[in-house]
């Protein structure tokens, strides 16, 4: 029973994480078109078309596509940063025990394509691409294991998601490292003491629209510093409380005594219309009742969930994934090649070879069910870098449309062939 109580929301996980994989290819292919149509210039203007407010000497007007770089994308690391204070304090990697297996293999998937890449690149001019070939998309990754159903044990699954997700603390760190640049320290500062104070708020008190105020000025001042302002969503997401305010079998009791109480003046007033005083106020202590018995971080994760993977990420996808591949573009084929041969190459050895050396030295074991075999498709399948690859390319390439454009290419051909690549591989290594 327990077992059953665990697995339930790890398998719904899995099932929303694989149809968002399926919405980002459908908005991918979608860009692809739209983008060498002869409606190409619709689809740029509409990408440039520029979105703000201003008021005196205040203003804020960017074009769409940096409002979902910058805005909608603050929001998906936000969720990121949610699922990562989740994990270290009670999930797949909150022991080191736990922890092993996925972060030594994440080790090897983020190191040996960032060697690859700088061993292969001779253009101090792209350099700055050497971020791109170390992240591995979760959605996709995760909706190739769910074409393959029960071929591949849930064990392995999550072993995917605990390593995808120490993937993306080790983006973060890059992102914030070295793709931040000309930092305005006082703004910073201000930013980071406001996210003490929201952070002792939440000791005292909850308050979601506390929080959305406090939120929108911690985006503008990183926005303004220099940092990423993704890298806000990060911090405000760690000043979330996970602990409940009330536990379940106090829950359950109060909330027999409310229904009991509703339930005795309902009897009496079963005509009226409208609700008696008594009652109101019984409905609204329920209120307060499932305020206090819900984990503010899981509540947050549970609403922001849908709209990440149903709205943000596929939004983010096709306003970045629109590669001309057509008329008078310009490719740096070698930078499209080294980004490939990273992400599919790099990413494969690099996993497979951590993950074996680790089992050879006895530092991890493997999870329940699962063989080495396939763990070598695991290897591949984490070839898949989309989101935050195509994310840190506008970082490292900000104006140059050529690098940009030739690194998309890359980072669609390199997880294309990873993609299939680690399907068929885990299809021809797993049972049914």
């Amino acid at each position: 029973m327990p077992d059953n109580v665990f697995l339930s929301p790890v398998q719904k996980f899995v099932k929303l994480e694989s149809f968002a994989g399926i919405l980002l290819f459908g908005a991918t292919i979608v860009a692809l078109i739209w983008a060498n149509s002869g409606f190409a210039a619709s689809y740029q203007s509409l990408l440039n078309y520029k979105i703000g407010i201003s008021f005196k000497d205040f203003e804020i007007r960017k074009p769409l596509i940096l409002w979902i770089n910058d805005g909608l994308m603050a929001i998906f690391f936000f969720f990121i940063g949610l699922e990562l204070k989740r994990e270290l304090l009670i999930g797949e990697i909150n022991t080191i025990k736990k922890a092993a297996f996925p972060l030594i293999a994440a080790l090897g998937g983020v190191i040996i394509p960032v060697i690859f890449f700088l061993t292969l690149n001779q253009n101090p001019e792209t350099v700055k691409g050497w971020g791109v070939p170390m992240a591995t998309d979760i959605a996709f990754a995760l909706a190739i294991l769910a074409i393959l159903g029960k071929r591949v044990p849930l064990s392995l699954k999550i072993f995917l998601t605990a390593f995808a997700i120490i993937d993306d603390i080790a983006a973060v760190i890059v992102i914030a490292v070295f793709y931040s640049t000309g930092i305005k320290w006082m703004l910073l500062l201000y930013a980071l003491v406001l996210i003490i104070v929201l952070a002792l708020i939440y000791k005292k008190k909850y308050s979601r629209e506390i929080g959305i105020i406090f939120s929108i000025v911690i985006w503008f001042l990183f926005l303004k510093s220099g940092i990423h302002p993704t890298i806000a969503g990060v911090l405000l997401a760690f000043t979330v409380p996970i602990r409940r305010k009330t536990d379940v079998k106090s829950f359950s009791k109060r909330l027999k005594m409310i229904a009991d109480t509703i339930l005795k003046s309902s009897e009496k007033n079963n005509e009226n219309i409208l609700l008696t005083k008594e009652e109101a106020e019984t409905i609204d202590k329920l209120d307060a009742l499932s305020c206090n018995v819900r984990s503010p971080l899981q509540h947050l994760e549970h609403k922001l969930h849908n709209w990440i993977a149903y709205f943000i990420l596929p939004v983010f996808a096709f306003a970045n994934a629109g590669v001309i591949v057509s008329g008078n573009t310009e490719f740096d084929f070698s930078l499209m090649f080294n980004i490939a041969f990273s992400l599919l190459v790099g990413k494969f050895i690099g996993v497979a070879l951590f993950s074996y050396l680790g089992i050879k030295l006895k530092i991890i074991e493997l999870p329940s069910g699962v063989y080495f075999k396939q763990i070598i498709g695991i290897a591949a399948v984490a070839g898949v870098g989309f989101t935050m690859s195509m994310f840190i390319n506008n970082l490292a390439f900000p104006g140059d449309f050529s690098s940009i454009n030739s690194v998309k290419l890359g980072i669609i051909i390199g997880s294309l062939i990873a993609g299939f690549s680690g399907y068929f591989i885990l299809r021809f290594t797993s049972k049914k």
